[in-house]
């Protein structure tokens, strides 16, 4: 006799005489014989078929309705019809720097625990960051990740370990009938902006970068608007403000060869009515380097990353009103890693504010548009931790955002200030400016010691650090390094980027970005590395990739402390430990 469907699943003891039915009887089932029982069998095989099959019905259902990555699976991938995307970068930006800037908005504007970022509930997985060359990876490796879809070393604007250009993203698009832009807080020439619009073999080829981004290398002009920092890298160095090794003027090429709108202040972004009034091509540079923190930052000077945004956003759609395409928009909060290289919790809280700000008002935007926002960090910067053992004794279990709420500028701008100190101007000795202007007013802080002050005057050209160690300890906030970490970072994401979810390494984003507009990297990469080999007058093939500036062979020779290239395998310990110098 077989066992009854309802049987219990315990097995009976192999020494057991009981039958599968005397089982039931002692677990208080009644014994049924004849007609009965058959009826019985039938009615329980058509429930239990019936139940099985409404199962099947649903665990179908859910199925069809989960995305797919790592074992999920998406309904429709990529969408059909009209696509823009809008990918953002919080440079820098661990998990933690999310805890201690919810923390210290909660503490300023009085909010429950509870309360959370718009980052906090849009966050959807995260991402691995090593490079070809390092466990740490550097902007430019993490940013070519994102843009080639490809790992590369340190160092690498969107050149592969071999040092042969790979094509981006923002290339794909613009080549398959897509506008694309550019904002960013920093210089445009830098990392991450510089490996979606650019290749050269070391990102400290600034002047050859903007040169690439106004359309002089082998793909032409990718870029239909641009804004951010780093007026120097445009400007001929017969100019005042200018940083380029050479004679070159990039805004008035960028004006005679493409036709572009230039803008160069306040006045000028205003003047683009939120992006209503632009007129595309449309270069912006705000600042002669990096655009001030945050913190720092005057209104009336220089547009906020959520203006900027807002207005690219606003230029983009309407440049794409009646194309069958949309846009690709990469907008960078790239000033949060620089508070992070300077240990500065109070510039950074408010830089991921502004970031959290912008991400709110793209989001807004996507969910109303046929588009999707992805965000992620190519890094974390500090080794951040909110708690610090600032004694021997065993620590409290706490950390005062108060502090960091105290402070009403970066310790950039209090370092730069303190360089510029004059006593025959200042109006007061060496000690009182310190104590009043720079701690008192510029940080918050009314306890300084005098060790603390005779540390900053014998650092005095280098005193940016030493305010942030003073607001950091007195906050217990910690910080393990003046440079990146290897800890995983945070991927947010729209409605539209379930493939992201879970853990992925960082290439895998580039690699969405490009299947969601159905991008071919590949046939970009092999236009580039085509066109980029110069040619001789008798037509044999010349130096490769000249246009690229300085060669990786080249750099390699010169063996710079920028870089080791050790381009396709992980650095190695090479006995010699360094000791910090303070």
């Amino acid at each position: 006799m077989s066992e009854p469907l309802l049987a219990s699943g315990r097995a009976s003891s192999e020494h057991s005489d009981d039958s599968p039915e005397e089982g039931l009887l002692r677990r208080g089932w009644k014994k049924q014989h004849g007609k009965a029982a058959r009826k019985g069998d039938w009615i329980r095989i058509g429930l239990g078929m019936w139940a099985g099959l409404a199962t099947l019905a649903v665990i179908a259902v859910v199925y069809a309705c989960v995305p797919t990555h790592g074992g999920n699976r998406e309904t429709s991938f990529p969408p059909k019809g009209k696509r823009n995307v809008v990918f953002m970068v919080s440079d820098g930006m661990g998990p933690v720097s999310l805890t201690m800037t919810r923390a210290y908005l909660q503490h300023v504007k009085h909010l429950p625990w509870g309360d959370q970022l718009m980052l906090d509930k849009n966050l959807i997985g995260t991402s691995r960051t090593r490079s070809t060359s390092s466990l740490v990876t550097d902007s430019a490796a993490g940013a070519t990740a994102f843009s080639c879809g490809q790992k590369s070393y340190n160092g690498a604007i969107s050149v592969m370990p071999d040092g042969s250009p790979c094509g981006t993203v923002l290339e794909a698009a613009k080549l398959a009938g897509y506008m694309t832009g550019l904002v960013v807080t920093t210089r445009l020439t830098d990392a991450t902006p510089a490996c979606f619009s650019a290749h050269v073999n070391l990102r400290s080829e600034e002047d050859r970068i903007a040169e690439q981004q106004l359309g002089d290398y082998p793909l032409g002009l990718m870029l239909d608007l641009a804004l951010g920092g780093g007026r120097c890298h445009f400007l001929p160095n017969s100019t005042a403000g200018s940083c380029r090794a050479d004679d070159r003027d990039l805004v008035s090429y960028a004006k005679e060869k493409h036709g572009f709108q230039y803008i160069d202040d306040r006045a000028g972004f205003d003047s683009l009515k939120k992006g209503k009034a632009a007129s595309l091509p449309l270069l912006g540079l705000f600042a002669p380097t990096d655009i001030p923190f945050d913190l720092d930052r005057k209104d009336s000077e220089y547009p906020s990353l959520d203006e900027m945004a807002e207005a690219a956003l606003n230029a983009l759609e309407a440049a794409t009103k009646d194309s069958e395409h949309g846009f690709f928009l990469m907008v960078e909060g790239s000033r949060i890693d620089h508070a992070g290289h300077s240990n500065d919790p109070a510039a950074q809280v408010r830089e991921v504010l502004a970031y959290d700000k912008t991400f709110a008002r793209v989001l807004k935007w996507v969910e109303s548009h046929d588009a999707i926002l992805v965000s992620t960090s190519d890094h974390e910067t500090g080794g951040l931790a909110t708690a610090r053992q600032v004694h021997e004794t065993y620590p409290d279990y706490l950390w005062y955002p108060e502090v960091l709420a105290n402070a009403s500028h970066s310790s950039e701008y209090l370092a730069a200030q303190y360089r510029e100190y004059d006593p025959s101007t200042a109006g007061k000795n060496e000690d009182e400016f310190i104590r009043t202007t720079l701690l008192k007013e510029g940080s918050g802080i009314i306890d300084a010691t005098e060790d603390e002050i005779e540390t900053l005057k014998a650092h005095k050209l280098t005193a940016d650090w030493v305010f942030s160690d003073m607001i950091s300890r007195r906050a217990q906030i910690g910080w393990s390094t003046h440079g990146h970490s290897g800890v995983d970072v945070n991927i947010y994401g729209s409605k539209g980027t379930e493939r992201l979810h879970g853990n992925h390494e960082n290439n895998e984003i580039g690699q969405f970005l490009a299947d969601y507009l159905e991008l071919d990297l590949v046939k970009v990469t092999n236009i580039l590395r085509e066109k980029g080999v110069a040619k001789t007058d008798e037509g044999e093939k010349g130096e490769k990739y000249a246009w690229m500036g300085k060669s990786l062979e080249e750099l390699k020779k010169n063996d710079t402390d920028a870089l080791h290239f050790h381009t396709d395998q992980l650095d190695q310990y090479h006995g010699v430990f360094k000791r910090c110098l303070h």
